[in-house]
């Protein structure tokens, strides 16, 4: 079965409800913002409701958009990845969720048997842009996930977690519920996180934090390197202003909030 290129900037249910593509099922509307482009959407791709999508993004196959649902430019969704379906919430485990958004900026990468799943208490499941989302992966309700982070295969996030900008989650990770895990961190694989992780740290089960250095090279960061340390280390905030500030407190701010411990 051959792919079809679709000038659409969103997508609706149409009369003959869910089933494969087909040109007559949906309505499209051409984007008021670039006029006609062009989204890669394979055949077999299931959209329901009110689906929003930008320019040049790739729908690969078996993958599922519930809306509602708002996704940028330049992604790379699927194949077999299901975004829309309600969280899993074990006080409410049928809560009615037709209404409750999710949105996904551009740029992104998200691979086969990843699930991104609509909130439950808050008002947005969220990712950024240029994140990566590896092989299953799973974004649970009420997540919101910064931008340049990447997580690797199997790690499960749990509810209302927040990982923030540029955070790298190794693989098979779990992520307890309210955790914040912050900007530049990298946790390790096979971690099971319940409390937050600083920015710019490196977390290892039973270890000591230490720095990460990868992190401060790839954002370009190396010339606050010693108030990241001090922090991670120490916990001390700089008093000057800098981008290292800027991301511990907002970091601190969530963590206050999460009302979870601090490693």
């Amino acid at each position: 079965m051959s792919r079809v290129l679709v000038p659409v900037k969103s997508l609706v249910r149409g009369p003959e409800g869910l089933g494969g593509f087909n040109s007559d099922d949906y309505t499209a509307v051409i984007s008021a913002r670039s006029g006609i482009a062009m989204n890669d959407i394979h055949p077999t791709v299931i959209i329901e409701g009110d689906v929003t999508l930008g320019d040049n993004n790739r729908i690969l196959p078996y993958t599922v958009l519930t809306g509602p649902l708002e996704i940028g430019d330049d992604n790379i969704i699927g194949p077999h990845t299901v975004i829309g379906s309600p969280g899993q919430d074990t006080r409410n485990p049928r809560y009615e969720s037709d209404h409750l958004p999710i949105k996904i900026g551009s740029g992104n990468i998200i691979r086969e048997f990843t699930a991104i799943q609509k909130p439950a208490y808050e008002d947005l499941t969220e990712i950024g842009s240029n994140v990566f989302l590896m092989q299953s992966v799973h974004i649970p309700h009420d997540a919101r996930i910064g931008d340049d982070v990447v997580i690797t295969p199997m790690v499960s996030l749990a509810g209302l977690a927040k990982i923030l900008p540029g955070a790298n989650i190794g693989m098979g990770a779990t992520i307890h519920q309210r955790c914040v895990v912050g900007a530049g961190s990298l946790v390790a694989t096979g971690a099971a996180v319940t409390k937050n992780v600083r920015p710019y740290s490196i977390y290892i089960p039973n270890q000591p934090l230490r720095l990460n250095e990868y992190a401060l090279e790839k954002f370009e960061l190396t010339a606050f390197r010693d108030e990241a340390e001090a922090y991670v280390l120490r916990g001390e905030i700089p008093e000057v202003a800098s981008p290292i500030r800027d991301a511990l407190l907002a970091f601190e701010s969530l963590h206050e909030a999460s009302g979870r411990g601090l490693y």
